[in-house]
């Protein structure tokens, strides 16, 4: 088999790639068994047509079967020899594939950069980690009372803090009308359009107004962005927010907590672990930002776009999760691939260098580790290791895994022979 490669940009490469024809010939007559077995026509049983017929009525078939079995097989050899590992699938073109000839193709893939691994090593970075304070804390237990507040129904104008119970009729400018019954909503919470929020306030259970109204401009639907229109608002019930005392009673009510000094010290047990997640978080971006500037390189827009694709489907789970139907949004394609792509080309970047710096310092998950966290993950979901583990290596999440457990570990590395100074 003869293969050349030829380098069109720093991450793009063309592969012309020829098998000779005896290669060819083995796999035509292959295909012409497969179909043969298969081929019907009049006057003969399945399987029972004349190769002569075959070749004549199903050349197309025929044709086929050589192009899926023999194209990939002699592909992949071809990858092999030329010792590339593609980030995408190849752009096949100049294809020439006939019966007693060779096979010829151009294949155009894209692969990674070459990444020549400048200083990693000692990079220095401002680093100032804060404490939990006692006002973060205290603000913690307050946002557990409003959640656990309740709301009591009143007889007098709704004022911003209260809830009110609406029945409304939303007309847009050149869309048809919504009408909803006891929608409720906290007032100056942000919940509803400025204009409704607004025209609640001073109402009373039994009053209704009508409003005018314009819709934002970032709206989720495109064809209300800056359009007009009116609702009709009439208020139901107004409640007022009742918020418990912060004493024993109230830690005794959310769980396993005996008195309000051992709820305080849980919330800030958990905010000094989530602040200390948080500084981890800032200070591997700080050094990987720092290890970064001394490495220029280009990197595969493969890559770049199938980041892109995870952050679109991202932002359409969170519409599923709020109950809209992401397939009845109109996207702007083009402008969303243009707003990603600096994040996703800094993500891919910061990927493909974490994995040039583990591959020269040899930084690989050990065995045990990986069975740790496939422990965990059988754990929290409750099912045996042995099955979670072979669901994980089904699906592929297990090499993902591995290749997480690799990032921590040059992380770990990096922060180890930086220098941080407050």
């Amino acid at each position: 088999m003869k293969v050349a490669v030829e380098e069109l940009e720093a991450c793009k490469r063309r592969l012309a790639v020829e098998a000779p024809a005896d290669v060819v010939q083995k796999e035509w007559e292959r295909a012409y068994g497969r179909v043969q077995k298969q081929a019907r026509l009049p006057g003969f049983r399945k399987g029972h047509v004349p190769r002569s017929l075959v070749k004549l009525h199903f050349a197309d078939d025929v044709r086929r079967e050589v192009a899926e079995h023999l194209i990939p097989d002699v592909y992949r050899q071809a990858l092999t020899e030329a010792r590339l590992d593609p980030v995408n699938e190849p752009d096949l073109q100049e294809v020439k594939l006939e019966e007693n000839a060779p096979l010829s193709f151009v294949a155009v893939v894209e692969v990674k950069p070459a990444i020549a691994l400048a200083d990693y090593k000692g990079v220095e970075v401002q680093h100032a980690p804060a404490a939990v304070s006692d006002d973060e804390a205290a603000a913690a237990l307050e946002q557990m009372r409003e959640q656990q507040a309740e709301f009591r129904a009143v007889d007098r104008a709704a004022a911003s803090g209260d809830l009110a119970v609406v029945d409304y009729t939303l007309r847009p400018d050149e869309h048809d009308a919504t009408t909803a019954n006891g929608y409720h909503f906290v007032i100056g919470s942000g919940a509803v359009m400025p204009e409704i929020d607004a025209a609640a306030v001073g109402m009373k259970a039994g009053d209704q107004k009508d409003v005018a109204l314009r819709f934002p401009d970032d709206h989720r639907l495109e064809s209300l962005r800056g359009k007009g229109g009116t609702a009709t608002l009439k208020v139901s019930e107004v409640k007022e927010k009742i918020l418990p005392a912060l004493d024993d009673e109230f830690a005794k009510s959310l769980g396993e907590f005996a008195t309000l000094d051992a709820l305080r010290a849980e919330v800030r047990k958990q905010l000094e672990t989530r602040r200390e997640a948080e500084q981890r978080r800032e200070l591997e971006d700080k050094i990987v930002g720092a290890v970064l500037q001394h490495h220029e390189f280009t990197v595969p827009d493969a890559l770049v776009m199938r980041q892109i694709a995870h952050q679109v489907e991202h932002a359409r789970e969170r519409l599923r999760r709020q109950g809209v139907d992401p397939d009845g949004v109109k996207w702007d394609v083009p402008k969303l691939v243009g707003e990603l792509r600096p994040g996703a080309e800094q993500g891919v970047r910061r990927a493909l260098l974490l994995e040039a710096i583990a591959d020269k310092e040899g930084l690989v998950p050990a065995d045990d580790e990986v069975e740790a966290e496939v422990e965990k993950i059988a754990r929290a979901s409750q099912r045996p290791a042995p099955a979670v583990r072979r669901m994980m290596e089904k699906s592929g999440d297990l090499e993902a895994l591995r290749i997480g457990l690799r990032e921590r570990k040059t992380l770990d590395f990096l922060i180890g022979h930086a220098t941080v100074r407050a």
